[in-house]
Parts: C-alpha cells; structure tokens; sequence
C-alpha cells in the first residue's frame, strides 16, 4: 500500500519498508513486490540506504529476473565510483550472485580494482574473492597472459588480507592453467619463510595464539635448489615447533599447532622428494595414534595412508603396524577403524601380507556392515597381490566367502576361478578344500558357485587322491556321470577319467565296479534313457538306520521286521489268526527297498507268533492297493465324505507329530512325521484291532506305507487319505484328513524387539491380519521373550517354508485375566496363511 499510494516515498521510508519485505522473505514468506523500490535504493549517496538495496538484490532477486539490467548498471556505476565503500557493496552483490551475465559484463572491471595502486587493501580483498567466485561461472572471464604477473605478485603485499585472498585466487587459477602462474612457486615459499621464521618480525602479528598461520602451494618441489632448500628449512622449522612444549593450555593453541603441522606434513607428502622428512613426518604422526583426541588418531592415519605410499617412509609406517591393528580392533569410532583398515592396506607388502590379511579377516566376522564390503575387495587384493604359495590365497578367498559371503561380489570368485585354472599347481588344493568347504552344514550361495565350478573342472584330480577315502572318490565318481547328463558336451573328458586305470583297476571294488558301470551306463544307453537314470534324487533319501534296526531287534516280530530281517518268513502274505472264533488278516507285504524303516519305527502292537490258522481269509485287508470288486461300504462318512469320528484325534496333531489319527473296532490308523523346512515325510501305520480269546491275547499285524510330501504353496485343507479293505467279505472305506497343517513346515525365526514391532506394522494390510477373541481353556506356544512391552502378552515368529517362496509369519498373544479371555492376532504376508494359522491355533485353546 505505501509503495502504490499517491505519497512519495523519500529514501528512509524506502529503506525501512524494504528492509521489512526483507525480513518477511526471511521468515519464510514470498514476496512478489517491492524489487523495483530495492533496485531504486542502489542509487542512493547513502550508505545504510545503498546496503539494504544491494541486500535485498543479493538474497530476493535471481540471476535471470528481468531487473538483473538495472543491478548490473547500478554495480557499474558504483564500481567507477571513487568512494571505497560502495566499490565494496557492489562487489559483495556480484559475489553473492556470481552470475555469468555478470561475469560478461562486469568481468574486465575487477582485474583493473584488484592490481591498481589507488585501490585499498579491503576493496583489494573483496575484488580478489569477487574475481574467484566470477571465475567459477565463466572461467574465461580472466584473459590469459594480460594480468598473470601482476595478479602473481598479490603474493608480495604488505597487507596480509591481501595476500590470503590473492593466495585463494592464484589456487584456482593454478589449476586451470599451471604453466601460466608457475612463477608464483618462488614467492609463496619466500613469504612462506617469511611467516615461520622468527627473525622476521613484519608478519609475526598474524599468529593465532603463538601459531602463524601459513598457507601452502600445490606445486610439486621447486626445481630451484636455493628456493627448495629454503622450502625444507620451512618444513623442518613447522616439525620442530611441534616438538616444542605447548605456550598454552587452550585448545585453540594445540588446534591451530595441529592444523599447521598436518599441512606441512601433506606438503612433504605431496614433494615426496627428501626422505628425512618424511620419515620424521612419520614419527611425528606415530605420536598422534594413541593420542586421547579422536580427530587426531583419524587425521593421523588418514596421512599415514599417504606416507606408506611413499618409497621413503613406506618402512617406516610399518613400524606401527601393531598399533594400528589394534586400533582396528578396539576404536569405537567406525570412521577411524575404516581409517585403520586403509593404511593397514597401504602398508601391506609380501613381508607382513599374511600377518595383515589374516586380522582382517579375523575382524571382518565383527565388522561394521558399512565397511564389510570394501573390506572383502582389500583383501581380495591383497590375497591375489602378495600371493607366493597360492594355496594360501585359495584359504583365503574361501574363508573370505565363508566369513562375509554376502558381501563377495561376482568380480571376487571370478578371479580365483581364473586364478586355479591359470595354475596348475594350485588346481588340486584348490579341488581338495572346495569339496571340504561344501561339507559344512551351512554353506553360502558364493562358496557353492566357486565349488560347483572347480569341481566340474579338476574335480579328477582329487577322484583318485590318496587323502581322499574310498567313500569321497566314489562319491566324485557319481559326480561325474550326473556332469554327463548336465553337461553333454564334457562327456569325452569325463569318459577319459572313467577309463583311466586308477578307476578301471583300482584294488578297491566299490569304486573299479562303479567306474565301470558308470562307463558303460554313459557309452551304451540313449541320452533319453540316460536322463531317466540319473534324474534328480528326492529330497528324502530313505535308508536303513542302524540305531534303529538294532532298536527292531529288541521288538516282538512284526509283518514289516518280519519282511525287512527276511528269515522264515518268506511267503507274499502273513496270517494271523486270533483263535477258533476270530477273524483272520491277510496282508501283502512288499518288502522295502534301502529301508523305509528310517521313518521312526512306528509303535508296533504286540504281535503273536504267525501260523497257518485255518479260519482262511475271512477278514482280508487290502492297503493302499486296488478296489475290492464290489462297491465298498461307505457308513459312517460324513456330509464332505470324511469318516465321522475323526475330527477329534486330527486337531491333536496341529501340534505333535505322532499318534492315533484314528480307530474303530476292526482297524487301527497311526501317523508318525518328520519335517524339513518345505518338505515332509508321513509314515501311516494300519492295525488289526487285536481280539482277545479265553486267557490269550493275540496281537494285531501291522503295515506301513511312507508318503513323501513337499509343501509347494500354502494351503488350507489338509490332504486326504482313502483307504479300502474288505473284511468278513464286505469293501470297507475310511476317508480321513492326514494331520499335514501349514504350520508344520514353519520354522522358528529369531529376531529384537524393533525388528519384530517393524515388520508387525508393515504387515498391516486389508488381508494380512486375523484376529482372534476366545475363552481361555489352556495354552501350549513357543514365544519370543522381552519383545513386547506388555509382558503378559505372547509373541513369536516364523517361517512358512514352501517350494516356491518363504512366507512371514507372525503371532501376538494378549490375554484379558478379568475376562478370562485371549486375543489372538496374526499377521502374515498371505492372506490364506494368516487365517489357517488362526484357525489352528484358536482349536488349542
């Protein structure tokens, strides 16, 4: 309003009102007027008028508004302006905004402010810094050869200010063109000497408490020996101070001692030329590695990282090997442990690489994940730099996979599998450890890959190793003839090991019987016939274990013992006969193959002696085999064609593995189960139901069939089993759910408090969550403990194992004492799982 009102606004109304607008913008508000006014106030002969002007300019208004004309004609005319003060405003305007317009238009002004004569020392500050920054965004803005020397010889001038700023401007000049200002070398060391030496006394007033500040150049050593040695003399003098007791306690004093020492400590560095300095630069910062002061222990190896770089000094950082490993071991502060394994690094060399190595390695099963990964490629390197016995450079890419496998990248195991196939003497160590590596219960994706690869290349050179037993070359073998059926096209190669006479002839027949049949199996049959033979084994291997097999002999004779020992009971089917009035059963028994027996051994009821009763087959009992003829009884199923009756006994199992899924008068059906992440072994029993006769009691036969089963994706309803059998000459069926639920193939999962209220609410999705409210009757569950606030309530998690995926899961248990009531809540990444989940539960309760 008072801008576009009728009154004319003298300048003081000017400057307060736009030194108001200015505070609002600061506050956070946007102005959209009021610029004309500001630019209108560079014009004025005042000077608080003229500096609110130019302020507003530099903070509101951009490098391509419209008014940036009018600001570039007010800075010009100020510029030409004798009066140093507002040179000085228009030069602080053109820093600020730094724009290329400016730096076309005004460019050639600044150069002419910055060497004249007439010009002060303050103005001569501020056109040096101005010149810098307009330098920045157009590099051209300074014409080569026109004002380099004078511009160099800032260098000389009385007024420190100027020759600091003239020092910033000339750096980056420097690096545009160094040939051009090579001159300056000379000038920066004598005024260099100038500062640090005490008998001059022109400059000592720019100390900061006791310590003159210097500045150093980025050129390599003077190549005029009167100047260079007038540079080391400066350098020994700043190493020598450092020595001296301090003239303060303050901090100022020791970080402004600290500061100069470190930069004279990277100038010697940066010669690299004379070796007493850098060694006692190396001492000096020796000093500095057990200091209480964390930034100088960081600093300190940071420029010990550059000191083993140089052949000078490289010696003399290893001294301080030990003190540097244990700072890896001990610091708090990651920042200087990555500092540690750095110079540990830059130190390393074929004299300490196995000593160096074998820390890190020994640190990376601790260290900081943020640090792990650059640490395997340190060591990777090392390993393969410094290797003289390269089967110490296979332990330690091996062990690298085993400590930090995650963190292996593709580059890494590529470059040892070039390595052992470029060495043949490494070729067999490195078959040997791989196969040994790949025993270990856990073992990473990475060490798989790199054992699946040298193993299918020199896996034979280790077949007929004497240190290898008998089993393992067999095993190889085997190895071989699947590689076959893989990789077709190094069948001649693998055909060549099985005929060489260390398999064809070897003393052991196990493995001369194996390289002849695999020879033969790979020579004569069809690639078809081939794959059919060697297709993938199942998950479940099934074999006789010999725990239990001596546990059966300790048995009452069973129809399975009696077929697995194989002694008088040779015949396809067993009778049993339970006296003059009892039904007979007559099972056909198969006998197994390698053991089915390895599932638990099943209780067995007690069994009599078999005979051959002549009561025949009344009652005959047909598993797991075809239909009786005629139609079988289906009394006793219930509306979805389950048999009635076992519900109970199934919601028993939700949480055992074992027991009575289900029985009536004429049959017995138990269930005993393992389980394996996704996969699952289900032995299922059948039992005569044994009569009693008079004062004898004959026990029923028994028949078991094993089901192996792998949980593909997560399910709701159980699967089911049909089983028909005619007794007393009438077809029976039972239909009955195997107890085989979702959270059989769960798997415990350990994690904090943050990690499990983390996923808990990132599982909150419509679909992702069931809850549960019921009256508390008992309760049996696993929980993890301190992980909720409450401490009355229940949490645990797991993982639904499935062929195809793993599946999250978690459960939150929260009782109500008054109500005598439990809410149960899961969440789960899939719907389905979390409402089966519940719902299990809920029938435990």
């Amino acid at each position: 309003v008072k801008f576009k009102g009728d009154k004319t606004l003298d300048g003081y109304q000017k400057k307060k009102y736009v030194c108001k607008l200015l505070f609002i913008f600061l506050l956070g508000h946007d102005i959209d007027f009021g610029h004309m006014e500001a630019v209108n106030l560079l014009s004025s002969n005042k000077y608080t008028e003229k500096q609110i002007g130019y302020l507003f300019i530099s903070v509101l208004v951009g490098a391509s508004s419209e008014l940036m004309k009018l600001v570039i004609q007010s800075i010009k005319n100020d510029l030409m302006s004798r009066n140093p003060v507002h040179i000085n405003l228009a030069l602080h305007c053109m820093a600020n905004i730094g724009s290329r317009e400016m730096a076309d238009a005004l460019g050639q002004d600044i150069p002419k402010l910055l060497v004249s004569g007439d010009t002060i020392d303050a103005v001569k500050q501020s056109a040096a810094l101005t010149l810098l920054r307009l330098l920045r965004a157009s590099p051209d803005v300074i014409p080569m050869g026109e004002w380099t020397s004078r511009i160099i010889h800032l260098l000389n001038d009385q007024h420190m200010g100027v020759v600091t700023s003239a020092t910033s401007l000339i750096e980056a000049l420097v690096k545009k063109n160094p040939e051009e200002y090579k001159g300056c070398v000379s000038l920066a060391v004598s005024r260099l000497s100038r500062i640090v030496t005490s008998s001059y006394t022109d400059l000592q007033d720019y100390t900061y408490y006791f310590v003159p500040a210097p500045w150093l150049s980025n050129y390599p050593p003077p190549e005029d020996p009167s100047v260079r040695t007038r540079l080391t003399e400066c350098l020994e003098t700043i190493l020598n101070k450092a020595q001296e007791p301090p003239k303060s306690k303050k901090v100022q004093h020791s970080n402004a001692k600290n500061a100069v020492l470190f930069e004279a400590i990277n100038l010697i560095i940066h010669m690299d030329s004379d070796p007493n300095l850098l060694v006692r630069a190396c001492n000096q910062l020796g000093q500095f590695l057990q200091h209480k002061e964390t930034n100088l222990r960081y600093l300190a190896l940071e420029s010990m990282c550059l000191l083993a770089t140089s052949e000078f000094s490289h010696e003399a950082v290893k001294k301080h090997q030990d003190t540097v490993i244990t700072a890896l071991k001990t610091e708090r502060d990651v920042s200087v442990r990555q500092r540690a394994v750095d110079l540990l690094y830059a130190m390393c060399d074929r004299s300490n690489a196995e000593e160096i190595v074998g820390e890190m390695l020994e640190y990376l099963e601790t260290a900081d994940y943020s640090i792990r990964e650059e640490m395997v490629l340190k060591v990777a390197i090392l390993a393969e730099k410094y290797a003289v016995d390269y089967t110490w450079y296979v332990d330690v890419i091996l062990n690298l996979i085993r400590i930090a496998g995650d963190y292996v990248s593709e580059e890494v195991w590529y470059r040892v599998i070039q390595i052992v196939i470029n060495r043949d003497d490494v070729q067999g160590y490195a078959a040997k450890t791989v196969f040994e590596a790949l025993q270990a219960p856990a073992c990473h994706e990475n060490m798989v890959k790199v054992g699946g690869y040298i193993l299918g290349e020199f896996g034979n050179l280790i077949a007929g190793d004497p240190r290898s037993s008998p089993n393992t070359r067999g095993l190889l073998l085997s190895t071989y003839i699947k590689f076959i059926n893989l990789f077709p096209e190094i069948k001649q190669n693998i055909q060549d090991v099985l005929r060489s006479d260390n398999n064809l002839r070897n003393p052991d027949v196990e493995l001369q019987q194996r390289a002849i049949e695999y020879l033969q199996l790979s020579t004569i049959t069809s690639a078809d016939v081939l794959a059919t033979v060697l297709e993938e084994m199942p998950p479940f291997p099934e074999r006789e274990s010999s725990i239990l097999a001596k546990l059966k002999k300790k048995k009452p004779t069973t129809v399975e013992n009696a077929a697995v020992e194989g002694k008088e009971h040779k015949m396809p089917a067993v009778q049993v006969s339970g006296g003059s009035d009892g039904p007979a059963l007559q099972v056909p028994v198969t006998p197994p193959g390698g053991g089915s027996a390895d599932l638990l051994g099943l209780d067995a009821q007690p069994s009599a002696p078999a005979s051959s009763g002549g009561a025949a087959s009344s009652f005959l009992l047909d598993v797991f085999g075809d239909a009786a003829p005629t139609p079988p009884t289906t009394n006793g199923l219930d509306a979805g064609g389950l048999t009635a009756g076992a519900e109970e006994n199934l919601k028993k199992f939700i949480c055992k593995h074992n027991g009575v899924l289900y029985e009536n008068d004429l049959i017995q059906i138990g269930v005993k189960s393992e389980y394996r992440q996704n996969l699952a072994r289900v032995g299922v029993q059948l039992s005569t139901q044994p009569k009693p006769v008079e004062s004898e009691v004959d026990g029923g036969a028994q028949v078991q069939q094993l089901f192996n089963i792998e949980c593909v994706t997560e399910f709701t309803d159980s699967p089911v089993l049909d089983i028909s059998f005619v007794s007393g000459g009438a077809p029976h069926r039972i239909s009955l759910k195997l107890p085989v639920f979702i959270n059989k193939f769960m798997e415990a999962a350990e994690m904090n408090a943050e990690a499990f209220f983390q996923r808990w609410k990132a599982l909150s999705q419509p679909g992702q969550e069931c809850q549960k409210i019921f009256k508390l009757l008992g309760f049996g569950v696993s929980i993890l403990e301190g992980i909720d606030p409450n401490p009355d309530n229940f949490v645990s998690s797991a993982i639904v194992h499935t062929r195809n995926q793993q599946i999250g899961c978690l459960v939150r248990l929260e009782p109500n004492r008054q109500a005598e009531m439990y809410r149960l809540t899961v969440r789960s990444t899939k719907d389905s799982v979390a409402q089966t989940v519940s719902s299990l539960l809920e029938t435990q309760f």
